[in-house]
């Protein structure tokens, strides 16, 4: 048997997430049968992470194991895509040593979450649009505020069975992208759940509802009940994995 990583991307609006499950259309159940039909044998894959239902992934990377057999990656690809929905496009195959892991090798993830303040049919399914116009300013101070802690909590999907609440978030700010306000965060690991309550606890600062002192005594509480509703998921998408250059080196 050989290892693979394969890079890819996909828009989260017609899955139910990523993980596969009974009765549902989802990402991973999605490309497991077509590499199956494709390399005539069954496949499993092993994602870096999973995403919930409607969120999406600009780059996402999982694993697979194979007889070992010689094939020409630009044919396997250009197989693999055109079995694929139109929402899934898989962009390389890469072969990787027996023992490294898409989602436990991975040292870091970034995510964004993208807000626009105006009405875009073009944008629908892709961005969320609040009803009222949030202070980033104030939204920004408060993301401040997250790389002071470790434990998230307050962040975390009620009973999620996670080992432990701890991340290390490397950078969290909101940026003016012209016509959208986009959300950037990097951290070790992320909590199910995490990153859309931090975005919805942050447009409370940034309605005015709760204060940016407020929201480190949120994160302090280490409550769930305490903090904002979760913001829905089509605006939130995973940009970025990395691993150890000894593991795998991002190709695009």
């Amino acid at each position: 048997m050989a290892r693979f990583f394969i890079e890819m991307a996909y828009n989260g609006a017609d899955f139910h997430g990523w993980q596969k499950q009974p009765n549902a259309t989802t990402v991973q159940e999605t490309l497991e049968e077509v590499l199956s039909k494709v390399f005539r044998e069954s496949v499993s894959v092993t994602g870096a992470g999973r995403t919930d239902t409607g969120v999406h992934a600009s780059y996402f990377v999982a694993h697979f194991d194979l007889e070992a057999l010689p094939f020409e990656e630009k044919l396997i690809l250009h197989k693999v895509n055109s079995l694929l929905p139109q929402g899934i496009a898989v962009y390389s195959v890469s072969g990787v040593s027996d023992d490294a892991h898409a989602r436990f090798d991975a040292v870091n993830r970034t995510y964004e979450y993208h807000i626009v303040l105006q009405k875009n049919p073009f944008y629908s399914g892709l961005t969320y649009r609040p009803w009222f116009h949030p202070d980033i300013d104030l939204m920004n101070l408060a993301a401040e505020r997250l790389k002071d802690y470790s434990d998230f909590t307050s962040f975390a999907r009620l009973h999620g069975g996670n080992k432990t609440n701890l991340c290390n978030i490397e950078k969290a700010f909101w940026e003016n992208r012209g016509d959208r306000y986009v959300f950037v965060v990097s951290a070790d690991r992320f909590l199910r759940n995490m990153v859309r309550a931090i975005v919805g606890t942050l447009l409370e600062v940034g309605r005015g509802k709760v204060a940016v002192d407020d929201f480190s005594g949120i994160i302090e509480a280490k409550d769930r009940s305490h903090a904002g509703t979760s913001a829905p998921g089509q605006g939130l998408f995973l940009t970025d994995i990395k691993y150890p250059e000894k593991v795998f080196v991002r190709t695009f």
